[in-house]
C-alpha cells in the first residue's frame, strides 16, 4: 500500500497507466428488472455452467491502445485542478480510474476522503429508479447515513429545479434535468473530493454559472475538484493549476494560464503554419504590385490564430519598381462571417510616410485586436498619391479569433458591425535592386 499520504494531499497519482484492448465485449444498457434477474440467476447458471461467462465467450482484438500511460500527479487538498486536452486524449479515463470505476492496469493512486464524481450524463443513476430514489442510492453509494442524506436534500432539489419531477422515473427526464441533478447529487452532499467532467456542456447560461458559483464554494470549504472541459475560458476562470493530457500522457502541467497557453500553441500545426504565409497565385501586369503575404507574432512565430487583445504582425512582399519615387500601401480588414469591414491602416498616415519605389517588403504591427470570434481577412491596395493605383489584392490572407473573453469573467465580446480603432505602426527594410 505504501506510505499514508501528507495532511495537505487529497490525491496522489503514481505512474498511472490504463490499457484498453479494442473490440472487447461491451454489455448494453440493462432495466433495474433485468439486473435483479440476472443477479438470482446468476448461482443457478453457474450450477450448470463450466464457468464460462458472455464476456470470456467473446473473442478479444490483439490491438490495444493506451488511455493513460505513466501519469503521476499530487493534488493539493482545496485545489481546483483544470484537465484539458483533445477528445481521446485520456481526460474521463483519468476521472473514472480516480473514482474507482475502472481498474487501473498498472500504477497506484492514493485518496484522501470519499469520492463524488459527475462523468458521463447519467452515470451513477437507474433510470428505472425516480429522481428521489436516486438521491438516496447515490447518497448510500458514498457511504452516507439516510439522515444525512435527508439534511442536504431540500438543498439538491432546489439547486437541480426539478420538484415537480421528483417523483418521476429517470428515464422520462430530460438531458439537462438530468444534468441538473447530477450536478446538484455530487456538489452537495459531503465529499472530500468532487471530479466533473464536461458538465458545463449541457445546459444553458444560467446553469453554468451556478456551476461554476457552487464549484468555487465548494474548494472555499476545503473540498478538491477535478475539472474537465472544452471551454478553455472557464478552464482559466476556476483553476488555479491545470495539466494538459496529450495522448494519455502529460504534455504540461503546473499555473493555469501558462499550460492553456502551451495547449492553444499546441493546435499550430504544419498546415495552420503553412497557411500563415500566402503566395500569390496570378499577380497583375502592373510595374508594382504584391507578391506574397505573411501573419505572425511580433516575435515572428507563424499563426493564423489570434486571441482578443493580441498583437500581429503583418508582412507584405512587392514586386517590380514604382513609376514615381515612393508609392502607399494601405490593408482593409473584413469581417468574413458577417461581411463587414471593421477597420483600416496605411503606410501614409503614419510617420516615415509612403515607401520607397524599389521597397520589396512592409511590415505592419497591428493591435491590440478589440475582435470578437470569427475569422477575419486582410485585403491590400498600393498607389501613387493622387495619380494611380498600382495594384489591390482582395482576400489575401485570413486569420481567426478563437478566444474574447478579454477579462478573464468567462464572458465574450460581442460582435458588433461598427469599425473599430486599432492601434498599427509600420516599417520597411528591404528594397529591391533594379535589374
Amino acid at each position: 500500500m505504501g506510505q499514508c499520504l501528507s495532511p495537505s494531499i487529497a490525491i496522489q497519482v503514481e505512474n498511472l497507466s490504463k490499457r484498453y484492448r479494442l473490440g472487447a465485449f461491451q454489455g448494453s444498457y440493462q432495466t433495474l428488472r433485468d439486473t435483479l434477474t440476472e443477479v438470482l440467476a446468476a448461482p443457478w447458471r453457474r450450477l450448470g455452467s463450466r464457468g464460462d461467462s458472455p464476456r470470456a465467450s467473446q473473442p478479444l482484438s490483439r490491438d490495444s491502445i493506451w488511455a493513460l500511460k505513466d501519469v503521476s500527479l499530487v493534488i493539493p487538498e482545496g485545489e481546483i485542478l483544470g484537465i484539458i486536452g483533445r477528445n481521446g486524449a485520456g481526460k474521463t479515463t483519468l476521472l473514472k480510474v480516480l473514482s474507482r470505476i475502472t481498474e487501473p492496469t498498472r500504477g497506484r493512486v492514493q485518496l484522501r476522503g470519499r469520492v463524488g464524481s459527475l462523468l458521463e450524463v447519467g452515470t451513477g443513476f437507474h433510470h428505472e429508479l425516480t429522481g428521489r430514489e436516486n438521491i438516496f442510492l447515490n447518497g448510500a453509494i458514498l457511504g452516507m447515513s439516510r439522515r444525512e442524506i435527508q439534511s442536504k436534500f431540500d438543498e439538491i432539489v432546489a439547486f437541480a429545479e426539478i420538484e415537480p419531477f421528483l417523483d418521476t422515473p429517470l428515464k422520462r427526464y430530460s438531458t439537462g434535468m438530468g444534468t441538473r441533478l447530477a450536478f446538484a447529487i455530487a456538489a452537495h452532499l459531503d465529499t472530500e473530493i468532487l471530479l466533473v467532467d464536461e458538465v458545463l456542456a449541457v445546459g444553458d447560461v444560467g446553469f453554468r454559472k451556478k456551476c461554476l458559483g457552487k464549484m468555487q464554494d465548494v474548494t472555499q470549504a476545503g473540498r478538491t475538484v477535478l475539472f474537465v472541459s472544452h471551454d478553455l475560458n472557464s478552464i482559466r476562470r476556476l483553476c488555479q493549476s491545470a495539466i494538459w493530457l496529450d495522448q494519455g500522457r502529460i504534455g504540461a502541467e503546473g499555473a493555469v494560464k501558462e499550460v492553456v497557453e502551451k495547449y492553444e500553441a499546441s493546435f499550430l500545426s504544419a498546415e495552420i503554419r503553412g497557411n500563415a504565409r500566402v503566395e500569390r497565385d496570378k499577380p497583375p501586369h502592373s510595374q508594382k504590385y504584391f507578391s506574397w503575404a505573411s501573419l505572425s507574432t511580433p516575435a515572428g512565430d507563424p499563426v493564423t490564430t489570434f486571441a482578443y487583445g493580441d498583437t500581429l504582425l503583418l508582412t507584405l512582399g512587392m514586386e517590380g519598381r514604382s513609376p514615381a519615387h515612393s508609392h502607399f500601401v494601405e490593408w482593409f480588414l473584413t469581417d468574413l462571417d458577417r461581411g463587414n469591414r471593421v477597420a483600416w491602416g496605411a503606410s501614409h498616415a503614419l510617420p516615415g510616410g509612403d515607401l520607397p519605389a524599389d521597397a520589396a517588403e512592409v511590415a505592419f504591427e497591428i493591435g491590440p485586436l478589440p475582435l470578437a470570434v470569427g475569422r477575419y481577412t486582410f485585403s491590400f491596395a498600393m498607389g501613387i498619391p493622387a495619380v494611380a493605383n498600382l495594384d489591390f489584392w482582395h482576400d489575401a490572407v485570413r486569420f481567426e479569433i478563437n478566444r474574447a473573453d478579454f477579462n478573464g469573467s468567462g464572458y465574450h465580446y460581442t460582435p458588433g458591425y461598427a469599425p473599430v480603432i486599432i492601434p498599427y505602426t509600420h516599417g520597411h527594410g528591404k528594397t529591391r535592386t533594379p535589374k
